[in-house]
């Protein structure tokens, strides 16, 4: 009998919450949606891979304003090593490094970061103002030489043009 009545409680109490939490969860959205402006931007990006997919890459981009007014990139993720192998092997880091441009498309790199330590991931996060576009690589990263190899292609993560 007690086990009834608990099971009752129970199943009244999930429904009254799901009724509460439906008006909640349909005005949120509603409100984030007419207070976002039509110039603000965010997406995920990747996951994007360096050449022999040993390093990983993948994140979400957020983008405050427009390029004309002056806007503001904020860019974060996380980089996975996936290089089991060790350095007297030939192991290497995990490595991403981003560019952004002008409206000219002049690129010019704002942050890179390593990371060493299979099988494990490293979050990383920057800031940049008065970007036109952001792009994305995944590479190797030799910890005793300092030398980038092993690159994935560029990936466009964000462009002002196709917003």
């Amino acid at each position: 009998m007690m086990k009834k009545l608990a099971t009752g409680f129970l199943a009244v109490a999930a429904t009254g919450a799901l009724a509460l939490s439906l008006p909640a969860t349909a005005n949120a959205s509603t409100s984030s949606s007419s207070t976002t402006s039509a110039s603000d931007y965010d997406d995920y990006w990747g996951p994007y891979y360096s050449k022999y997919g040993l390093a990983r890459a993948n994140g979400w981009i957020g983008v405050e304003g427009d390029y004309e007014d002056g806007n503001s990139v904020h860019v974060k993720g996380r980089l996975y090593d996936l290089d089991n192998r060790k350095y007297s092997e030939g192991g290497k880091c995990a490595y991403v490094k981003f560019q952004a441009a002008d409206d000219e498309y002049d690129w010019y790199q704002v942050y890179s970061r390593y990371y060493c330590g299979y099988p494990g991931y490293k979050t990383f996060s920057f800031h940049e103002d008065d970007v036109y576009a952001v792009r994305v690589k995944v590479c190797q990263y030799d910890p005793y030489t300092h030398k980038v190899s092993k690159c994935g292609k560029w990936w466009d993560i964000y462009d002002a043009e196709e917003v």
